[in-house]
């Protein structure tokens, strides 16, 4: 809806088309015979410079003649002040009366008029034809004015200063608060972490302690292990391997110790002069129970000596070995010692197995380096190349039961019951999971001269790894033999040892005298023990003449002096 006024000079009418940005009513001139054509879109001029047609607009009523201000705010729709129109004058509903615009509510000739109101009501119609807009909005009947429903008004407030004020110090307030929040979390936060890092720190001390056993009522052995269980009550599968040389004789036994609690695997040497007892009573060695008694009788020997339980018994004859390091695709050792060429026929051939740092061996050659024994070396060093050999067959080994159960399978060994293929494979990969996680170790059985236990192996093997309780045969129950060695070869003393060991005899090394002696001689001090002097001379494959009554060493029942007519057995 457009309203006009006539301004009273000469006819002509202002229209209104707007407000301005500022909220003031935006005016244009429409001449007299103008008045019914649609508004002219004029351009914006806010200082209201530019000269229009027309008689003068003064908006201050100083009397100096200005064109009224021309604002087009680029939208023709029509404003509602929402007061009631001056009966005269102005008639904003285009009534037909009429007023002069007055932006301030004065006028030079009249007195004082009503302010235009601070806040107005948009209309939204669109601009047209005058009737059009009255056919939307209908006069009342009691008024005879048009009736404006409240949907079709949308109001607008406009901003002040003092809210801009207000919102800023809301905001300020606002900003205060989360910092002081922030503050507060930030110090929590630290307060947390302190506390976490004292925890930390006290529980590593006292963990110090723990491990090193010096908290009061706990044992250094008992923190060592990792747990509190006791060493007996801690599950352990145990099983003893018999490696038998086909081509030269001989026998050397481990046994593999899978302890399920601790999650640690272990092959423990066993040395062959380890003293058992036989189910006679009779005192003999692990090489000879293995040669004689068969695997029944060295598995009871062993439970009643260790206090251990072994769950079955794994004969690895040489060429199942070397069988079995081919399927797992060699193996890796750090090697001590050059090994000869079982099958050279030259003296100066090259050796097949070179000392050194990760030596890649082939199963031909893990079988001569787990058999070889030096010169003058123990029947220990050997051993402990047979326990390399294992661990790195067990490195190589797969850690899948299954497929592990085909490798021994492809064997085609016959085992010794109760032990089955698939119990044998299922505890390969259990330890072989072991090792590649380095949690596998090997330790060897102390023992003494006389092959009894020493202190030492009763604590450190024994009770921790076998969790068992050492029970050596009864000192006395043998014939202690003491041994000098007048050959001129070192490795006699440890030969002889084995045999009288093997015989059930208790061996006693009496050191090397300064030179060597063409004969051997046997004596003893007590006409009770002439019977066993002569028993000593044939284990030891010497002619009884060489048996004499005489001095015998400290300790000793029989004493022997190794000549050059010694002649040590293949198999010792």
């Amino acid at each position: 809806m457009n309203d006009r006024y006539d301004a009273g000079y000469g006819g002509d009418q202002y229209e209104l088309v707007g407000y301005d940005e500022y909220n003031q009513p935006v005016y244009r001139q429409v001449p007299a015979q103008q008045t019914q054509q649609p508004p002219q879109q004029q351009p914006y001029d806010p200082y209201g410079q530019q000269q229009q047609q027309g008689y003068a607009y003064d908006p201050y009523a100083t009397g100096t003649q200005q064109q009224p201000p021309q604002y087009d705010t680029g939208t023709q729709q029509p404003y509602d002040t929402g007061q009631q129109a001056p009966q005269s004058g102005y008639d904003p509903y285009a009534t037909g009366t009429t007023t002069a615009y007055d932006p301030y509510g004065q006028t030079a000739s009249s007195g004082q008029q009503p302010r235009v109101a601070e806040q107005t009501a948009y209309i939204p119609q669109q601009a047209g034809p005058a009737e059009d807009t009255e056919a939307e909005a209908p006069k009342t009947p009691e008024t005879g004015e048009r009736d404006y429903r409240t949907e079709q008004f949308a109001f607008v407030e406009e901003p002040t200063d003092d809210s801009e004020d207000v919102i800023d110090w809301l905001n300020f307030t606002e900003n205060r608060t989360e910092r002081r929040e922030e503050a507060k979390r930030r110090a929590r936060g630290r307060m947390v972490a302190l506390v976490v890092v004292l925890a930390l720190v006290a529980s590593g001390g006292v963990g110090y302690l723990w491990y090193a056993g010096k908290l009061p009522g706990v044992s250094s052995s008992a923190s060592k292990t990792g747990t509190t269980t006791a060493a007996g009550a801690q599950n352990r599968d145990v099983i003893v391997v018999h490696l038998h040389n086909t081509s030269k004789g001989g026998t050397s036994s481990v046994l593999l110790v899978d302890n399920t609690t601790l999650k640690q695997g272990t092959t423990v040497l066993l040395p062959n002069s380890l003293a058992l007892t036989d189910d006679d009573g009779n005192t003999t060695t692990l090489a000879k129970s293995v040669d004689d008694d068969g695997t029944s009788g060295t598995v009871d020997q062993l439970n009643t000596v260790l206090g251990t339980d072994i769950e079955g018994t794994w004969r690895l004859d040489t060429p199942y070995l070397q069988n079995l390091v081919d399927l797992v695709g060699n193996i890796d050792l750090d090697t001590n010692a050059d090994v000869p060429d079982p099958a050279a026929t030259k003296k100066n051939a090259a050796p097949l197995v070179h000392k050194g740092k990760d030596q890649t061996l082939s199963g031909k050659m893990a079988v001569a380096y787990a058999t070889y024994r030096a010169s003058g070396e123990a029947q220990n060093a050997q051993l402990e190349r047979f326990g390399q050999v294992m661990q790195g067959v067990l490195r190589q080994l797969t850690s899948d039961p299954t497929a592990a159960t085909t490798t021994v399978q492809t064997l085609a060994q016959i085992l010794d019951p109760p032990l089955t293929d698939k119990d044998l494979g299922t505890f390969l990969a259990k330890l072989a999971d072991l090792a590649k996680s380095g949690d596998y170790k090997t330790a060897l059985l102390p023992v003494q001269n006389d092959g009894t236990l020493t202190a030492q192996a009763s604590a450190s093997v024994v009770k921790d790894i076998l969790g068992g309780t050492a029970k050596s045969p009864d000192e006395g129950s043998a014939v202690r033999v003491a041994v000098q060695n007048a050959t001129g070869v070192k490795d006699d003393t440890e030969k002889a040892r084995v045999v009288l060991l093997n015989g059930g005899f208790t061996f006693l090394e009496a050191g090397t005298p300064s030179g060597t002696s063409a004969t051997s001689k046997i004596t003893y001090s007590d006409a009770a023990d002439k019977e066993n002097a002569t028993e000593v001379a044939k284990t030891l494959g010497l002619p009884t003449s060489t048996v004499t009554k005489g001095t015998v060493s400290a300790n000793a029942d029989v004493s022997v002096i190794l000549g050059t007519d010694y002649k040590p057995s293949s198999s010792s």
